[in-house]
């Protein structure tokens, strides 16, 4: 309990003074002084509002003191009120000004460097639009469902009970509720915790099946259908990768694995809990797709879609031209970027495996639109994306929504320690010890998780009015403009290659990857044919 030894400390040395007092009255000055940083520390334990001050009272007042909680604290409070700022810190005030509903406001003009490479921007129009909500939603849901979801167009990504605590999943799920958007379940599956609160939940489903598997570990219809149906399960995801370790399974050790986890996730207690690099229920996009439709039909037609991170163009193709010659098709599709986060992967993994969120997003909008199946299938895209710019950039590109993962944990308190996987983080948001994440106030952080989502949206109205436009659906490429040099500007429109309704299908792309790639995949496999030689569907998939 280091963490609160400097608390104790006080406590004790408050005592020792007012004993030594009795032989030197001088004394006094020193029991004044710690007995102030006792009503200090004794405050910190009992307020609801920082997490942090709960688990490391006193301690949380010295800035330089939270170097030993993790990396980045340092970093974090250095020059906080210089311009010196990086990134990433300006993108976490902005969530903690918007989930604690304070003037996010800021004089003295733009911090970036408007000269800078990569600098981004919506052009103003000269006729601003009035837009009269902020509630802005997605209907999802194709010909063969009956039961379709009107989504928020920004929504909490997924992250498993197990990752996170128990009450950070009841803040999330709470705040989620309030706000009327959905909440992610991730792989780890619906935990009480995610389902008490009531709000509205996609149920991913990983390669471990965990909720809906047998004592096998394969997937059991049964199993599935029950939790399936339940009413606050709104939509299925079927994982097939995820950005920040795709094509990497993963393991939770036995040691973590508590009877609850256990009861959750459907496995045995205090055994170790493996999620494999890939799916045994299909090992064809023919297979996948014929997947995906009967876990619609286990649902009661509700909306079934996949997720995954992009990475060998082929593959998606194959998938593409699966949906194209069945007609079986996912009532949405969540492209993963590369620069997602995670708990804890391989650092290669994390830095160097998968398309980046923009690329992917516009290989899997581009096809579609070539195979004319744009309009039946939506798209969701997370990847780093917490300010209302990033959301109006990414619907920009071809999403008709979007999802954040370390957004919505910001909101909840998190100062990024970097110790997710020591089970050791101070704020309770990524750890299954009792003692830290019992500090996390779950109606306190369920307010703020409502009020950055809510706050947020009504930040995208402004942008959408000032740019002249009466919705995000009217959102395209030419809107948002980048900065390619220090003598050019580009809008993406110009930037990337949109492909035209139906050119896949004409046949006469100049599109680079697809005339690279697309005619040698194949939905009989996600292996690339050799030139001139593409499979039937009736070809043994494993060549």
């Amino acid at each position: 309990m280091s963490r609160y030894a400097a608390y104790i400390a006080s406590i004790v040395l408050t005592f020792a003074c007012v004993v030594l007092a009795i032989w030197s009255p001088a004394w006094f000055w020193g029991a004044a002084a710690f007995g102030g940083l006792a009503l200090v520390g004794t405050h910190d334990l009992f307020q609801r509002r920082s997490t942090l001050l709960r688990n490391y009272p006193l301690l949380g007042h010295f800035r330089y003191g939270l170097e030993a909680i993790g990396p980045e604290m340092r970093q974090y409070f250095i020059d906080s009120d210089t311009a010196e700022v990086p990134f990433s810190r300006q993108q976490r005030a902005l969530v903690y000004q918007r989930s604690k509903s304070v003037l996010d406001t800021r004089p003295f003009g733009t911090l970036q460097d408007v000269y800078a490479t990569d600098y981004e921007w919506i052009n103003h129009s000269m006729m601003p639009t009035s837009i009269q909500t902020h509630d802005f939603r997605v209907n999802v849901g194709g010909a063969r469902t009956s039961q379709p979801y009107s989504a928020s167009v920004f929504n909490i990504s997924a992250m498993s009970f197990g990752a996170l605590s128990s009450n950070a999943i009841l803040a999330l799920n709470e705040g989620a509720k309030r706000g009327g958007f959905y909440h992610d379940t991730g792989e780890g599956s619906i935990s009480p915790y995610h389902v008490r609160p009531g709000g509205d939940l996609v149920w991913e489903i990983g390669s471990g099946y965990f909720g809906c598997r047998d004592e096998q570990g394969r997937f059991s219809p049964e199993r599935f259908a029950a939790n399936a149906q339940f009413p606050q399960v709104k939509m299925i995801e079927l994982k097939l990768s995820q950005g920040a370790k795709p094509g990497h399974g993963g393991v939770l050790p036995g040691s973590k694995v508590s009877p609850e986890i256990a009861a959750t996730r459907g496995v045995p207690v205090g055994i170790d809990c493996v999620s494999p690099a890939w799916h045994s229920e299909f090992s064809t996009p023919v297979g996948l797709l014929q997947f995906v439709d009967r876990l619609r039909d286990l649902t009661g037609g509700k909306p079934v879609g996949f997720k995954l991170a992009v990475g060998h163009p082929w593959e998606w193709f194959a998938i593409a031209k699966a949906m194209q010659e069945t007609g079986l098709l996912p009532d949405f599709i969540v492209v993963d970027g590369a620069e997602g986060g995670t708990g804890a992967a391989p650092v290669e993994f994390i830095d160097h495996v998968g398309l980046p969120m923009q690329e992917a997003l516009m290989l899997v909008h581009n096809t579609l639109v070539g195979l004319n199946l744009r309009d039946q299938i939506c798209i969701g895209a997370a990847g780093k994306i917490v300010s209302a710019f990033d959301i109006a950039r990414t619907l920009a590109m071809g999403a008709d929504w979007c999802n954040s993962g370390r957004g919505f944990m910001f909101a909840l308190g998190c100062i990024q320690a970097q110790s997710c996987h020591t089970d050791r983080c101070p704020t309770g948001v990524a750890t299954q010890d009792a003692s830290r994440s019992k500090a996390l106030d779950v109606p306190d952080k369920a307010t703020r998780v409502y009020q950055f989502h809510y706050n947020t949206l009504h930040a995208l109205q402004h942008l959408l009015c000032a740019a002249g436009l009466d919705g995000p659906e009217q959102l395209g490429p030419e809107h948002v403009l980048r900065r390619v040099s220090p003598f050019e500007v580009r809008s993406l429109a110009a930037l990337y290659r949109f492909l035209e309704p139906g050119e896949l299908l004409r046949g006469d792309t100049e599109h680079a990857v697809f005339k690279a790639f697309w005619d040698r995949a194949s939905s009989a496999s996600f292996k690339l044919s050799p030139s001139g030689a593409v499979p039937s569907c009736g070809s043994d998939p494993s060549q």
